[in-house]
């Protein structure tokens, strides 16, 4: 039996990297998939592409800051598959970036909005509906920035991520009696178009790679296959946790 067979899981920041190599191993895994976006027209290529291989998906494209939205997204995962059982909550943004007195309140509310509202207002909906199937998965997107690690520039972005800690800490001993299991996975430098974004240069490229014990960055289908783990049975003993897929530059000073 594949990991995820009889499940419905809800996907956010689909349409590319993390979210996009997750929704296919997901649904190659027997999951039903639920995948949002911004943008439909990626998000519909992505549904192809997954029933074209055997697969089941379906696409709400929308903005996950939105309390409206997120709740809409838990309707669909219903009405389309019966219920939810796993959610991904991975949306998210490297925001408005430089140093911290230069940042606007703008870009500031804009980032934490994206990264960790965002995440709140998911779990506000989703946490029922996998009490109404007898419990369930939820996962976040951190990160070792703000975690194990601080670079300069990034305050909204480290402090939103790390707030999705705190997050998974307090609704993982909230709901662990009802058989809900809160995880966040906290990648390394993942070969993604937001990666590519912060990392637009060789050398600054070159300076990333050389952080992490494996001198790589992963790519993302190994994020993926962690994720999949905390979405599984395999983890049924694992909640509260941060778990580090980052090749070693949380422990690396080589």
């Amino acid at each position: 039996m594949n990991a995820l067979s009889n499940k419905v899981a809800i996907i956010t920041g689909a349409s590319t990297g993390i979210g996009y190599a997750t929704s296919k191993l997901f649904a190659s895994e027997g999951a039903k998939v639920i995948v949002t976006a911004r943008r439909q027209p990626e998000l519909d290529a992505l549904v192809k592409e997954i029933t074209q291989a055997g697969g089941h998906a379906a696409a709400l494209a929308g903005d996950v800051k939105d309390e409206v939205f997120a709740k809409a997204l838990v309707e669909f995962a219903i009405d389309r598959f019966g219920g939810l059982n796993v959610a991904f909550n991975n949306a998210g943004t490297l925001g408005e970036m430089g140093a911290t007195p230069d940042v606007s309140l703008a870009g500031w509310k804009d980032t934490v909005e994206t990264n960790l509202t965002s995440a709140f207002l998911g779990a506000k909906y989703q946490i029922p509906a996998m009490l109404n199937r007898g419990g369930g998965s939820l996962i976040f997107t951190s990160t070792f920035v703000g975690h194990t690690v601080g670079f300069p520039g990034v305050a909204a972005y480290a402090a939103s991520k790390a707030g999705l800690i705190g997050l998974t800490q307090a609704l993982a001993a909230e709901f662990g009696p009802k058989g809900i299991r809160v995880n966040a996975i906290a990648p390394g430098g993942t070969d993604t178009p937001m990666y590519r974004a912060m990392n637009n240069t060789a050398e600054s490229q070159s300076f990333i790679v050389g952080l992490h014990a494996l001198k790589r960055v992963a790519t993302p289908d190994e994020i993926a296959r962690s994720v999949l783990y905390l979405a599984s049975d395999a983890s049924t003993f694992t909640t509260g946790t941060v778990l580090l897929a980052d090749g070693g530059v949380s422990i690396n000073r080589t």
